[in-house]
């Protein structure tokens, strides 16, 4: 079958192979799905997790701004609860259902950088790095939203990703189909997006100006080198930016393989539940660790009022952190 709009693509700028586009953008929601539906992510393992995480002094103002960016998650996890009980076709709504995915995620990761150091940068960037600082590097994200490498320089991420993946092999070009498989996956899309930042930081080096005081166009000299590896050695690499990338990649520049050329229903269907699968328990997680951080009584006045007064179709027993003692 003729496809003359792709065709007319390849013609004008690079584009990934449509298969491995798509299979990249399903398998990695997919292996994340089996993940956070296996052990680790019920309540009683999240209140496991975040036991000994202290309450801090109280700061109404960051608390408020933990509750406002946990109810903005709830709206999204909410409209991805709806594509998939209300939309019987799901390719019309697959996009802005990873748009959705997304800022929820983003929103939950606001919410625990508020209640950690109170911080509220406005530029997604700003946010993965504070994120890796006040969360992540503190061991207080769940895997998979933990994973992490803390450089971008080629030989040390090689190494990392190696100890993290010891014999899990598999990677993205078909669909984990159990645990091992999933973490495979998993550690295959962190590898692939520290080779994405790799090259964006690079592009940063080469516009500076002591790399244009070198006289090169490469990082084939050892001056060169040195200046990247410089660099790079500042990058990191976790969940939020993975996020990221996945909103880029599957919103932008690989949106016309989700949703043309030969009928995949049965695999957008089941895209569209891992990732309101995956962002519930994003979100999930931002409660448990919230409610240990907020001042004391306020989560379950939190979710009191939520009760009383959300509009949108959302459980909120999911984000009751201890049903039968009511914490908080």
């Amino acid at each position: 079958m003729s496809k003359w709009l792709l065709d007319r693509l390849f013609t004008t700028e690079k584009q990934p192979t449509p298969r491995f586009a798509f299979q990249g953008t399903v398998n990695w929601m997919r292996a994340l799905a089996l993940i956070v539906e296996a052990p680790g992510f019920h309540d009683t393992e999240l209140r496991e997790f975040y036991a000994n995480v202290q309450r801090r002094p109280a700061n109404p103002v960051a608390d408020t701004g933990v509750f406002e960016n946990l109810l903005m998650s709830i709206h999204q996890v909410a409209s991805l609860g709806s594509v998939n009980r209300n939309i019987n076709d799901r390719y019309d709504v697959v996009r802005s259902a990873i748009v959705a995915w997304y800022y929820a995620v983003y929103a939950a990761t606001r919410a625990m950088v508020l209640a950690t150091s109170g911080a509220s940068p406005e530029q997604h960037r700003a946010t993965a790095k504070v994120w890796h600082r006040d969360i992540v590097q503190d061991g207080l994200a769940v895997r998979p939203f933990g994973l992490s490498l803390s450089t971008l320089v080629a030989t040390e991420v090689k190494k990392q990703v190696a100890n993290l993946r010891g014999h899990l092999t598999h990677a993205l070009n078909t669909p984990a189909e159990n645990l091992d498989e999933a973490w495979g996956a998993a550690y295959s899309y962190l590898s692939g997006t520290a080779e994405d930042e790799k090259s964006r930081m690079e592009g940063q080096v080469r516009s500076t100006s002591e790399f244009k005081k070198l006289g090169v166009n490469d990082f084939r000299t050892k001056a060169a080198r040195e200046l990247r590896d410089r660099a790079l050695s500042k990058g990191r690499v976790n969940f939020l930016i993975q996020a990221f990338r996945y909103r880029g990649k599957a919103n932008y520049r690989d949106a016309i393989y989700l949703t043309y050329g030969d009928t995949r229903t049965e695999e957008i269907n089941q895209f569209t539940r891992d990732l309101e699968t995956v962002a519930t328990a994003h979100l999930r997680m931002a409660g448990h660790y919230a409610n240990r951080r907020v001042e004391k009584g306020t989560w379950n006045q939190f979710i009191d009022d939520l009760e009383a007064n959300l509009r949108v179709n959302f459980d909120l027993s999911r984000l009751r952190v201890d049903a039968g003692s009511r914490e908080g």
